[in-house]
């Protein structure tokens, strides 16, 4: 099912939001900004990789101390045959030097090869599913430290017997979730990464084909397990893509914060009043500051999904 496919329209979307915060506790661990890109797309259609270049020259300009990619690397790995998916991530691979900085990366549901049955890709192939994101990147859930902050990247991508996908952290990775928080010392701020949302408020005004999924690809659907092993932490932000909306919600103090699209609506137009774009994030002592950047991008074939 391609979600590009949409009733569209015209709204212009504001390219900064308000700001999403946990509660200050007075800390003097060194400040820094790092920036949550998410959701590229790329392509070689539609002036994708133009665009994707654009993003990533202006964020190497506002000089982050590192990216998180926050998964849908390409445009699509999921239901195309091996010489597509491989031109694909190679031109995503050579794009994303215009960033001149570290980048972490996180697993999307477009980053997994050979899934859908259209695809053509036997699921015994070598590099199917995950694999082929794993072959560039590395694995799929890890940890990392900076100044201070724990950061956690999670893999939410559930892959379904029936050859589809839906958003899950499975029983394995909780267990690592919850040993790899415990060894972290007391009061250590924790910022988690994740490509489908855990907590969001889609489902309320998401498009309705997208309700007609054979799974739920909306939201992780055991946020409560994820929640209930994130509760004792302290946890200042969860960092989440794949929406395609710039949306914060918070719960219990979290701010969880969805980082919109480079690729806007597919790269055509805006997504539900989110125009392509990226996250600004700035992290001082227990204080999270998200805001939305725009980077120009102009489509040449522009079709606006409004809510």
């Amino acid at each position: 099912m391609n979600r590009r496919h949409l009733l569209s329209g015209a709204l212009a979307a504001p390219l900064l939001l308000p700001a999403a915060r946990a509660a200050d506790r007075g800390r003097a661990e060194p400040s820094f900004r790092f920036a949550f890109v998410t959701d590229c797309h790329i392509q070689p259609e539609l002036q994708a990789a133009d665009g994707c270049r654009q993003c990533f020259r202006a964020v190497a300009r506002g000089r982050y101390d590192f990216v998180i990619q926050g998964g849908d690397h390409v445009y699509d790995a999921l239901e195309v045959d091996r010489a597509r998916a491989n031109r694909l991530m190679d031109l995503y691979v050579e794009t994303e030097q215009a960033i001149g900085s570290k980048v972490h990366h996180v697993l999307g549901n477009h980053d997994c090869f050979g899934v859908f049955p259209t695809s053509g890709i036997a699921p015994s192939a070598p590099d199917y599913g995950k694999q082929y994101y794993i072959e560039r990147f590395g694995p799929t859930y890890y940890a990392f430290d900076h100044k201070g902050v724990h950061f956690v990247v999670l893999d939410s991508i559930g892959l379904t017997p029936d050859r589809s996908y839906e958003g899950r952290i499975d029983p394995a990775q909780l267990a690592w979730l919850a040993r790899d928080l415990a060894a972290q010392p007391k009061g250590t701020r924790i910022i988690v990464a994740t490509h489908i949302p855990i907590v969001t408020a889609l489902s309320i005004y998401e498009p309705e084909e997208w309700t007609r999924t054979p799974h739920n690809w909306t939201n992780v659907v055991n946020a409560r397990e994820v929640l209930r092993v994130l509760r004792p932490y302290h946890v200042i932000a969860v960092l989440q893509g794949h929406s395609h909306v710039a949306e914060t919600v918070t719960l219990n103090g979290i701010p969880f914060i969805t980082g919109g699209a480079v690729s806007g609506n597919w790269w055509q137009g805006s997504f539900l009043g989110t125009d392509e774009g990226y996250m600004d994030i700035a992290v001082d002592g227990d204080q999270v500051i998200s805001r939305y950047r725009g980077f120009g991008f102009r489509s040449i074939d522009r079709h606006d999904v409004i809510i």
